[in-house]
């Protein structure tokens, strides 16, 4: 059993203040005796209380999830701590003034009275702590539902993206089959070590900056067996971001689409550069290509790959993350991530 200590001297504050506000209200109907009088029983009952309530509770099993037992438990629990409370808090505030309630007289009417008023007060104030510790508990599972539901969406986004990229290069493999086979072997073998080194990073949310730059150099090592020297590429990240999280397949779409809508239509080919860079709190990664520029019509900012990241952005980055595509020159396109860097 693991135990909140910080939440029990809470509840035991607050418990505490509940028996100040009830021993007033006992001296404002019998303002001629000492205040201290009701203040020490009601201090002495509200603790007893407390302990049995508040410590019994995580004594049952079917308060594991919620903290509290369920039906017949909880108000067994309730019932028993009253009445311990009642009779070992009056002992104790007995003891310390040096008397005895019950020689005093306490019987009939006043007994009654006293233990109304002592289950009035527990059920008061173990109903507030049961809605307090309730209510707790469905934020957090709401917290944990949408938290699972994004990563859901996330691993749909995944299991969309990568078939996408995966038939592209297929369909240039066959393109190559007939034209080139030694080429298309060669093709073939990079994108079976592509797959297998990408297989076990795609099951997971995010991983470091350095393994989505190993998989965007396999990607484009992929990609210069087709496009041969009208191909290269530069991959620039600091040593100090390589370890920094970031979301799976975030740079390989962007890549993707400057292959085919910046470098392909141009004869002569061109060259990508990847940058990572961190300033101001924010992270910012750069996928510049050389290519013909952004497509007039709107095709390069809504295509699919871009769409995707835009969405995992807004998924894991709400109102943080964003992405632009930036007619880098008179011929060329930078494509630019930013997302809170997180130290």
């Amino acid at each position: 059993m693991r135990i909140d200590w910080i939440a029990k001297l809470r509840h035991l504050l607050q418990t505490m203040a509940f028996c100040l506000a009830i021993a007033f209200i006992q001296w404002a109907f019998n303002p001629a005796r000492s205040y201290g009088i009701p203040l020490l029983y009601s201090l002495c009952i509200g603790f007893v209380c407390w302990v049995w309530i508040d410590f019994g509770r995580h004594l049952f099993p079917s308060s594991l999830d919620t903290g509290w037992p369920k039906g017949w438990q909880v108000l067994a629990l309730v019932i028993s701590g009253n009445l311990v409370g009642y009779f070992l808090g009056t002992y104790a505030a007995d003891h310390w003034f040096g008397w005895s309630s019950w020689d005093a007289g306490l019987a009939g009417t006043q007994l009654r009275t006293s233990l109304l008023v002592t289950a009035l007060a527990g059920i008061a104030i173990t109903y507030y702590f049961y809605s307090v510790n309730k209510s707790a508990y469905l934020m957090r599972k709401m917290a944990e539902a949408r938290q699972h539901a994004s990563e859901a969406r996330l691993k749909l986004l995944e299991t969309q993206l990568e078939p996408h990229m995966l038939f592209n290069t297929l369909a240039n493999l066959r393109a190559l089959i007939g034209t080139d086979p030694a080429r298309a072997q060669d093709m073939l073998d990079r994108m079976v070590a592509y797959l297998r080194a990408t297989l076990t990073a795609s099951r997971a949310t995010t991983h470091t900056l350095q393994a989505e730059f190993d998989r965007v150099r396999d990607y484009l090592e992929l990609m210069a067996v087709r496009m041969g020297p009208r191909l290269s590429y530069t991959l620039d990240l600091p040593a100090e971001l390589a370890q920094h999280p970031v979301p799976t397949l975030l740079l390989q779409p962007l890549v993707e689409n400057a292959i085919k809508h910046g470098l392909e239509p141009k004869v002569e080919g061109g060259s990508i550069t990847v940058r990572a860079r961190q300033a101001a709190g924010q992270m910012t990664l750069d996928v510049r290509d050389t290519g013909v520029g952004p497509n007039p019509g709107g095709a390069t900012v809504d295509g699919f790959g871009l769409a995707q990241v835009r969405e995992r952005l807004a998924t894991l980055y709400p109102n943080q993350g964003a992405i632009e595509l930036i007619a880098d020159s008179a011929m060329g396109t930078r494509a630019s991530i930013t997302f809170p860097y997180k130290s």
